[in-house]
């Protein structure tokens, strides 16, 4: 039995399973463009600029509606509200295969972004069935869902070659309309939602929500999610262009070797969540930010020939990456970024328990905006320098960023100067693994020691 009263592991378990299951679904579907995308591009003629507003624009759709479906999940629940976002979703998918002009298409990718927004859904629904010491690893089974990425990446080339772009997205379009009626038969009011109905409690406001938006400590969470969750569906739409283009790949294999990043990228974050549970959420983000500052650095050197005047003459040699091992760093920096996305959302439900669908909201919207904005911003790129690895270098500018910002934050927050003894304190940023002094073991510090 759960802990939690009157909720049964085969509860968790169900609310688990059909969470997952539904946002992998949900999250194919949002990245639906990578693929479909580079055959619109053709047909429509766009430059690189264009295509990538194109892939981002779902993105929008999926980060702005995170803020308002987050505070709705707190009050009407997940059961009522995953199935309709995913029918509203089903239905502009499916009108998507009659556009016909480029502005059109854009509108068309703003209806098919409500996908994106079933991920804080999905958050606040499923940390309601599960105790605070098993959070991180619950969400992170269920943000594994991201693996919907790499569905697209594997399946989407081969069903467009075999059926069209049009008649591809009529399939997505009808599976999700499938999973929304599965999703509402065999799920359950979550606990506080079910309490709610029995005591006749009003739902918490939408004002009293969103009260702790304004803690700057919410807006840095978001910032790291700008990156591992951002970059993250930024590059599963960027890559297969980027393969096509960088190393004249067919679409079908670009397709796999973009899937090849976006597996790991997705699977692992239930390690991540478990790492988070086991070591804590700041040991994971930093692991994450510094291997991904070591993969981002070697993907942006971008292929050079050097001429040395030697004794006998000028030589002459090359440097770049070979599609495979750049494949293999693309494997690396999904894995550690799977590992990241699950380390910020473990800080939420422990620090805003009864907020964690607003705060949820504000961070995955954030991030999700980095995921449409930096496809954007890539195109632009590419259209501006004409260097294939120049989105890696911006890239790496913002894990820097990222990185410096957080350690600065985190040793402000630990010093803490105790008025009495004279002496330094040194507190956690997160409840479960302080870091240490150098030199010296954690110390524990009781609320009185520190007022």
């Amino acid at each position: 039995m759960s802990t939690l009263v009157g909720v049964s592991r085969t509860d968790q378990m169900r609310a688990l399973g059909l969470s997952t299951f539904a946002f992998t679904v949900c999250f194919a579907v949002w990245t639906i463009f990578s693929i479909i995308g580079v055959k619109i591009k053709g047909e429509l003629g766009l430059n690189d600029t264009q295509f990538g507003l194109l892939v981002a624009t779902p993105v929008l759709t999926g980060s702005i509606s995170r803020i308002f479906l987050g505070v709705w999940t707190e009050q009407f629940g997940g059961r009522i509200m995953f199935p309709l976002q995913m029918l509203v979703t089903a239905i502009a998918v499916w009108l998507l295969t009659s556009v016909q002009t480029y502005e059109i298409f854009l509108v068309a990718a703003l209806g098919l972004g409500l996908a994106g927004g079933s991920f804080i859904i999905g958050v606040a629904y499923v940390s309601q069935w599960y105790e605070k010491e098993r959070q991180g690893t619950a969400l992170g089974i269920f943000g594994a869902g991201n693996v919907g990425a790499a569905v697209t990446n594997f399946a989407a080339p081969f069903l467009v070659i075999a059926m069209g772009w049009e008649d591809t997205a009529r399939v997505y379009a009808i599976v999700l309309a499938i999973t929304a009626v599965v999703f509402y038969l065999l799920s359950k009011d979550d606990p506080a939602f079910a309490a709610r109905k029995r005591t006749g409690d009003k739902p918490v406001s939408t004002a009293q929500q969103l009260e702790p938006l304004k803690d700057i400590q919410v807006w840095r969470f978001a910032t790291y999610y700008f990156f591992v969750f951002g970059a993250f569906v930024a590059l599963a739409s960027f890559l297969p262009r980027y393969y096509v283009g960088a190393y004249g790949l067919e679409l079908t294999t670009a397709g796999v070797f973009a899937g090849l990043y976006s597996l790991p990228g997705s699977v692992f974050r239930a390690l991540g969540g478990w790492m988070s549970d086991k070591w804590g959420a700041r040991a994971v983000m930093y692991f994450t930010f510094i291997v991904s500052l070591v993969c981002l650095f070697i993907m942006s050197y971008p292929e050079t020939s050097y001429s040395v005047v030697g004794i006998n003459g000028t030589i002459t040699f090359n440097f770049g990456l070979s599609v495979g091992f750049f494949v293999a760093m693309t494997v690396i920096l999904g894995f550690v970024m799977s590992l990241g996305k699950a380390a910020v959302y473990k800080h939420i439900p422990v620090y805003y328990p009864h907020h964690v669908g607003s705060v949820g909201g504000l961070v995955g919207m954030i991030g999700g905006l980095g995921g449409f904005f930096l496809p954007i911003a890539f195109g632009i790129l590419l259209d501006l320098t004409g260097v294939w690895t120049a989105p890696y270098m911006l890239l790496f500018v913002l894990v820097a960023v990222s990185t410096i910002w957080m350690h600065v934050a985190i040793r402000r927050m630990e010093r803490v100067r105790h008025p009495a003894l004279g002496e330094e304190k040194y507190l956690s940023d997160l409840p479960e693994k302080p870091l240490a002094k150098p030199g010296t073991a954690p110390k524990a510090v009781t609320a009185s020691q520190t007022s």
